[in-house]
Parts: C-alpha cells; sequence; structure tokens
C-alpha cells in the first residue's frame, strides 16, 4: 500500500504542477494584454497557497510522499513549458 500512496503523491504533483504552471503562462498573458491585475495578483496568490498547502500536506506525510510530489510537479513544468514553446510566437 505505501507504493500505492507514493504513486498518488506523484500523480497530485503532476496535476497540481501542469495547473500552477499553466496558470503562471496565464498570468503573463493577462499582463501582457493589459488585463485586470487585481484579479491575476489573487488568482497567483491562491495558486501558491494551493500548491505551499499540498507541499505541506505531503510533507507531513513523510519524505517519500513529499519527494514524490516535488518530481511531479517539476516533471509537469517540463510538460507545459514544452506545449508552451509550442504555443508562443
Amino acid at each position: 500500500m505505501p507504493g500505492l500512496a507514493v504513486v498518488a503523491w506523484f500523480a497530485l504533483g503532476s496535476a497540481v504542477g501542469a495547473a500552477y504552471f499553466a496558470g503562471i503562462w496565464w498570468s503573463a498573458a493577462q499582463f501582457a494584454r493589459g488585463g485586470r491585475v487585481t484579479m491575476t495578483i489573487v488568482l497567483a496568490l491562491i495558486r501558491l497557497a494551493v500548491l505551499g498547502g499540498l507541499l505541506t500536506l505531503a510533507s507531513v506525510q513523510g519524505a517519500g510522499p513529499l519527494l514524490a510530489m516535488a518530481v511531479g510537479i517539476v516533471l509537469a513544468r517540463f510538460g507545459v513549458m514544452r506545449r508552451v514553446r509550442r504555443v508562443a510566437p
């Protein structure tokens, strides 16, 4: 069962990481278009709080879940950046 839990933390890290870095891309696009700065900042703070909260929760579970989640976040970053490179001019 512990192996399955680590896989679940990795999957959660991948999903949250993808959402986090896609959100950063969205925020940058909003700033570039002259969008609502207040809303963009509020969403950035929420995004950071959710990621920090989940990483804290993983750390309470132990080193394995925290490491699995961190690896998932880093790999999600690579995936989002690869996708953004194709979309960006």
